[in-house]
């Protein structure tokens, strides 16, 4: 069974910083595609920032780009979001994703990644 599991999602204020996490398990995370998406109340799933599995190269939507940084532990088999200077813009569902991908990652939408976790709640607001 293919899970992904994020976590540490939570209220801040602006200017403040989070760090998400996404725990792969049944399969090994490092042989896949994977990326961060999120969803605002009446808005489409974005991508946020992913890993290419050709060469493992990063990519960042440009809303984010600056504040967040995305990183892997592949002994851990996990994912990372790295959410500094947040916005309440940046309020939303975030989700970790992983797909068989072979093209830079940026090139794919939501609708191309194959599995995904249930998502954690960033609320940034004063």
């Amino acid at each position: 069974q293919l899970q992904l599991v994020e976590s540490g999602g939570g209220l801040v204020q602006p200017g403040g910083s989070l760090r998400l996490s996404c725990a792969a398990s049944g399969f090994t995370l490092d042989h896949y595609a994977i990326g961060w998406f999120r969803q605002a109340p009446g808005k489409e799933r974005e991508g946020v920032a992913c890993i290419s599995f050709s060469d493992e190269t990063t990519y960042y939507a440009d809303a984010v780009k600056g504040r967040f940084t995305i990183s892997k532990d592949n002994a851990k088999n996990t994912l990372y979001l790295q959410m500094d200077t947040l916005k309440p813009e940046d309020t939303a569902v975030y989700y970790c994703a992983a797909g068989s991908l072979y093209y830079p990652c940026f090139r794919y939408t939501a609708k191309d990644y194959t599995n995904w976790g249930q998502g954690t709640q960033v609320t940034v607001s004063s």
